[in-house]
């Protein structure tokens, strides 16, 4: 019986974080990253393509730039003193146009700063 005696080399998880990044960046589902303060941090391409703007100008923006309920600064509190929370809400194209999103957030730590994400879908 042959083991696959594969070992990890020091350079795997960086290897692993770079392909993770390829896969995730074009969809199938849209991907935010914001600070404490609501700012976006990070989104994927298919996110800026979802909200219709760029990822620079989505980077400029706020959770609540984009989630526009009056209910959402409410629930971005709740879901950091939970660390995570799932639901649908609304968001606001840069058109103007408003549709649903189901999603799923969590905290995360990336070097020692807390960050949240949110993996969202169209619904």
């Amino acid at each position: 019986m042959t083991v696959d005696a594969r070992i990890p080399t020091a350079a795997e998880p960086l290897i692993q974080a770079s392909l993770l990044g390829e896969a995730v960046d074009p969809g199938p589902v849209a991907i935010f990253v914001a600070d404490e303060q609501m700012r976006y941090v990070a989104v994927n391409a298919y996110a800026a393509e979802l909200l219709g703007y760029t990822r620079a100008e989505l980077l400029e923006l706020r959770v609540t730039d984009v989630a526009r309920t009056p209910e959402a600064p409410e629930q971005f509190d709740e879901m950091i003193n939970a660390r995570e929370r799932s639901g649908i809400t609304l968001l606001t194209r840069k058109d103007g146009s408003v549709f649903q999103l189901g999603y799923r957030a969590r905290e995360t730590t990336v070097a020692g700063m807390p960050l949240y994400v949110s993996v969202g879908w169209p619904i």
